[in-house]
Formats: structure tokens, sequence, C-alpha cells
């Protein structure tokens, strides 16, 4: 939330915070920290602040895509077939309007704003932006892309998953907690690696 406001994160191995980014005089300073408080608040944080940065204001909050990315996930953890996990995969891998597609657009943007930037660590960042996108976000949305169409193909049931029919036996008292679906039954971990032998 705060980063989206406009604070970088920094990460440190014993703490987290978020500062404002530098070169901002006071007042962008007291702007971007009034604006903090109001999306934490409408977030339902309570906030302590000084009163110069109080305020009022609740601003509208709507899903990140992060979100809806993250809901994919979830889809996934609930698909009961192959082609239900596929359908969902297509959001990722789909050529013309697919996320990952669109994260290679992203990055390549990134790339040509670095390019006309005028410090000496620029062009690295522009051809390292690059590489990732041509490199790794293409082996990923490759084998993403194989096993999508794989899954699709097998236009199977998933062994250890069933969609639930919502029927209880009759002679459940408990109608609307219970349902007579068996339970949900997960493979055997695979058996632990065996440490190394040290010479």
């Amino acid at each position: 939330m705060l980063q989206r406001v406009g604070f970088v994160a920094v990460v440190r191995v014993h703490e987290t915070y978020h500062r404002a980014p530098t070169g901002l005089d006071r007042g962008a300073e007291c702007r971007l920290a009034s604006e903090a408080v109001a999306r934490l608040r409408a977030f339902g944080y309570h906030v302590e602040c000084d009163k110069d940065l109080d305020t009022d204001a609740r601003p509208a909050s709507y899903p990140t895509l992060g979100s809806f990315v993250a809901h994919l996930a979830e889809c996934i953890r609930e698909a009961t077939t192959t082609g239900e996990a596929a359908e969902v995969l297509t959001e990722l891998t789909a050529t013309g309007d697919g996320i990952l597609t669109a994260l290679h657009e992203v990055l390549s943007a990134t790339a040509d704003f670095h390019d006309g930037l005028d410090q000496p660590a620029d062009p690295h960042v522009a051809r390292r932006l690059r590489h990732l996108a041509e490199e790794y976000l293409h082996l990923i949305n490759t084998d993403l892309t194989h096993t999508r169409n794989a899954l699709a193909d097998r236009n199977a049931p998933h062994p250890g998953r069933s969609a639930c029919i919502g029927e209880v036996p009759a002679a459940e008292q408990e109608r609307s907690a219970v349902c007579g679906c068996p339970p949900r039954t997960l493979p055997a971990p695979p058996p632990p690696m065996a440490a190394a032998v040290r010479r």
C-alpha cells in the first residue's frame, strides 16, 4: 500500500521499513505522507500522525493486478479437472493478451525508458531488462504453455480432487455444515533426499 502511494521499501536482515524517495522537498514529502495516512485509514488501519499530515480523505480502493494473479493460483488449487487447470493457465500464457505477454511488454517498455536516461548505469539496466524478458521470461512462458497444452489434451479429472455436488446424506442433522463428498487425499510426499557423503 505504501509503495503504491510512492514510498520506497527498504528490506534489511532484521527489519523492513518504507521511506520517502530522495530529492523531495518538504511540501512533497508532506503530501506523500498525508496520502499514506489517507490510504491506510481507508483500509481500516489506525494511524496516529502529526496534525499537519492528518486528513479526512478516504481514497477509493480497487483490487490490484497482483491480487488477480493470486486468485489464479487459488483457482488452480480448487481445480478438479485438467481442463479447469488449463483454463486458468491460459490467462498466463495467451499469446495476445496473457499476463506473461503483458509482463514482457512492461519489461521492454522499462528498458526503452532507461535507454533515454542519463546515468552511466542506465544502458546496463536496459540491457539487463531485455535479457530478462527475452531469456528468462521466454523460458517460463514456453514451459507454462507446454504444461497448459498438455493439461488441456489430457482432459481428465484430477484423481485426488472432486467437485462438491452439495448433496448431504438424508440422516445428517447438520445439512448446512457437512457435505457428503469424500475427504481429499493428497499424494504421499517424496522421500527425503539422502545427505551427500563428505569426502
